[in-house]
């Protein structure tokens, strides 16, 4: 078992001209309460007095989820966090090489002995408070480093060490993967007799995030990053909507997830982040469960899994058949069933012609257009 961490409330806003109003966020966090998403990672409070606000509003929700908030290393923002009364507190640093040489002007030593200081502190201050310290980049820092801050935040009280492959660089199956790093980084821990939580946030970049998360689950990671639709920096990260169904199919077989809200919540956000839901996006694109070609037609209509590994009923959808040019007779006889007209072959033949003539024009016909073909082709019989 898994814990999946929603982030859209956060990661979600640093997509580019992405800001959800206090209201949609409260709609957002009841929609993924309600699919029974883990943590909700709420927002960066620090960021302007609106996060703050609605982090708290949201943290007083009575939400069986987890409500969390996002932290740097800085007591200010562990102070806002806290105020904001959440259950989730997410820390991070960054500890490469060219980071604390560049950006921070210090050492390694110095940088773990501020991690292990605020850490400590955030401890002090909610002492029963999920604590999370997040390695970013922390697939392109040395491994020596990535221990070092790793077992500081942990003797400071860190419950949850999370590996960020911030800039999307890892690639299954190479030297360079997830399953291979969160392995060696849990054969340490066991060394120094450290049982943290391991967690996995994967960036997009490379296309490779789904696919590096579930490398992390592999080697032992606990909990996965996700938002809906992806969204986040750049590329984004993790799918919601494909990480949940995975863990429902593959993982626990389950209802412990409720998949079926994933539609409404995906719809919401998408009107409210001006982000649109690619047509062929797995699971609620909206031609995840259409079929088009006439031999999977044919098939589906006999049993929708012959071309399907899921069935949309799980989330809340319906099977659909495309009238197009690549359309046979079997896929308008379904289509004039749906719009209950007898489907007689006469018929079914003259609509056929109609649909394909449509279909190379680039065009695809949908059940309302279908009853005015209908009626077209009986007004010629009758002519």
């Amino acid at each position: 078992m898994f814990k999946v961490l929603d982030t859209t409330l956060r990661e979600g806003e640093q997509t580019p001209a992405v800001c959800f109003s206090a209201h949609i966020k409260l709609a957002i966090a009841d929609l993924l309460d309600k699919i029974g998403v883990d943590i909700i990672e709420a927002g960066h409070p620090i960021v302007s007095p609106e996060i703050a606000q609605t982090v708290k509003r949201i943290a007083r929700r009575a939400l069986h989820s987890v409500v969390g908030a996002h932290a740097r290393s800085v007591e200010k923002d562990i102070d806002m966090a806290l105020e904001a009364g959440v259950g989730f507190l997410g820390v991070l640093y960054c500890v490469s090489a060219e980071r604390l040489e560049r950006v921070f002007k210090q050492d390694l030593q110095a940088a773990q002995a501020q991690i292990g200081k605020i850490i400590a502190y955030a401890k002090s201050q909610s002492p029963d408070i999920l604590l999370r310290f997040t390695l970013e980049d922390g697939g392109r820092t040395s491994f020596e480093n990535v221990v070092s801050a790793s077992m500081a935040a942990i003797e400071a009280g860190a419950d949850i060490i999370s590996v960020a492959d911030t800039t999307g660089s890892m690639v299954p199956g190479s030297k360079n993967s997830m399953f291979a790093f969160i392995d060696k980084l849990k054969d340490v821990f066991d060394k120094y007799g450290a049982s943290p939580l391991l967690a996995v946030h994967c960036h997009n970049d490379r296309g490779f995030a789904l696919a590096n998360a579930l490398e992390g689950l592999r080697a032992g990671a606990e909990i996965v990053d996700a938002s809906v639709l992806g969204l986040g920096e750049r590329a984004g990260i993790v799918d919601l909507s494909q990480l949940l169904l995975t863990k429902a199919l593959d993982f626990e077989r389950n209802d412990t997830i409720n998949l079926k809200y994933l539609p409404e919540l995906y719809t919401l956000v998408s009107e409210h982040s001006g982000v649109q839901v690619p047509v062929h996006f797995p699971i609620v694109g909206k031609n995840a469960f259409t079929h088009c070609a006439g031999v999977h037609t044919h098939a589906v209509m006999e049993d929708q899994m012959h071309y399907q590994s899921f069935s949309p009923e799980l989330v809340d959808r319906k099977m659909c058949i495309a009238l197009d040019q690549m359309s046979g007779l079997s896929s308008v006889k379904w289509a004039l069933e749906q719009i209950q007209v007898e489907p007689e072959i006469g018929l079914a033949k003259r609509v056929l012609g109609v649909v394909k003539q449509t279909g190379h024009r680039g065009k695809s016909v949908n059940l309302s257009e279908l009853r005015y073909i209908v009626d077209w082709c009986n007004e010629q019989a009758d002519n």
